[in-house]
């Protein structure tokens, strides 16, 4: 049986991080309310440090909202950041607050990083920004993705051990794997 995998390949609306010619792209399906997805979040960043412009960093939405109330306004505010620029200054805020992530502090950390607090509290009551979130689930959802973190390497669902190590040993796998021989 084959790993399952990422549907849609990543596209120019996906918020991606590094050069798009590096040998290995890692793609997180994640929920910003999720526990063992702010357990990850330092693991990736740890990862992309060490593998430099070796790394492609992908992040895709995948709200648990059954579980996660406020995951769905999370990603929502996320969404409504990056329009503004500021996607991965709030993705990194989220997650480094997960306890807070009711209306009120979600407005407030738009608010820290420069966006019209107005403005952002606005988008999240007419969830102007629902649309991106719920196409990142749905690809998520075709893309076999049953829980989060869900990592893809290179396009292939990842379902081995996601701690530094293993991730990372991993990853330089699948860059040496694309790496032509000479």
């Amino acid at each position: 049986m084959t790993a399952p995998l990422l549907t849609p390949p990543l596209r120019p609306q996906d918020h991606v991080q590094g050069r798009a010619d590096a040998p290995v792209t890692l793609v997180e399906y994640g929920d910003y309310e999720c526990p063992y997805c702010g357990m990850a979040h330092p693991i990736v960043r740890a990862v992309q440090r060490r593998m430099g412009d070796a790394l492609r960093f992908a992040f895709r939405h995948f709200p648990l909202a059954q579980i996660h109330p406020h995951a769905e306004h999370a990603a929502e505010i996320a969404e409504a950041a990056g329009e503004r620029g500021r996607f991965w200054p709030m993705h990194d805020l989220l997650f480094e607050n997960q306890q807070e992530l009711d209306d009120i502090h979600l407005v407030g950390y738009a608010a820290q990083l420069g966006i019209d607090a107005a403005w952002a509290e606005a988008a999240l009551r007419s969830h102007a920004f629902a649309e991106p979130v719920r196409r990142d689930f749905l690809s998520g959802v075709r893309s076999g993705v049953n829980g989060t973190p869900s990592f893809f390497i290179n396009g292939v669902r990842y379902d081995a051990a996601w701690d530094e190590a293993s991730l990372l040993a991993a990853l330089k796998l699948a860059a040496r794997a694309t790496v032509p021989a000479r």
